[in-house]
């Protein structure tokens, strides 16, 4: 089991071990390895970033996000929030990475065989939400929260995996800067 030290330090060189990812984020229910960096898990199925409806208010349109999307990154801000509390609630002010793992259910109608390759590694979810829409959502979730803009994200680290059970588990990091 690594210790959360030699995972930041893993992930500040690029070479993040995401297979051993859930016993990192279980060492950081106690906190965080360090300043500058926070650790969270959100429990759930991943929601990606929907597209804006239009609607009519009035005579007037008006634009507007998904219900599932805004409820999704609620939900993270949420755990974002309670993670920051540990760092004493202050913003990451200079350029951040953010490492994600979405992990996706395995359909229970597959054999067992299929099920365990799944957990293995060997087959990857190529199935809804998008990487990239994912990535949105949560960025924008944890805008005002862990930093100020997700503009300050100068490098992300994200994967799409299948797990046993649904989440998402996401370490940020300041990597220069103030």
């Amino acid at each position: 089991m690594k210790t959360m030290q030699e995972g930041h330090q893993e992930a500040a060189g690029g070479a993040f071990d995401y297979e051993s990812y859930a016993e990192y984020v279980r060492l950081a229910v106690c906190g965080p390895a360090r300043i500058g960096e926070v650790t969270f898990h959100v429990p759930g199925a991943v929601i990606g970033k929907g597209r804006p409806r239009i609607g009519k208010v009035g005579n007037h349109a008006r634009m507007f996000t998904p219900a599932k999307t805004v409820s999704f990154e609620n939900l993270v801000g949420y755990h974002a929030a309670k993670a920051m509390d540990v760092v004493d609630g202050l913003l990451f002010t200079g350029p951040v990475q953010a490492n994600l793992l979405i992990g996706v259910q395995i359909p229970a109608s597959w054999s067992k065989k299929k099920q365990a390759q799944a957990l293995a590694g060997t087959i990857y979810p190529t199935t809804k939400p998008d990487l990239d829409n994912s990535i949105k959502s949560v960025f924008d979730a944890m805008n005002g929260v862990v930093y100020k803009d997700d503009s300050q994200v100068v490098t992300t680290v994200c994967k799409k995996r299948y797990r046993e059970a649904p989440g998402l588990w996401v370490t940020v990091f300041q990597i220069g800067g103030e």
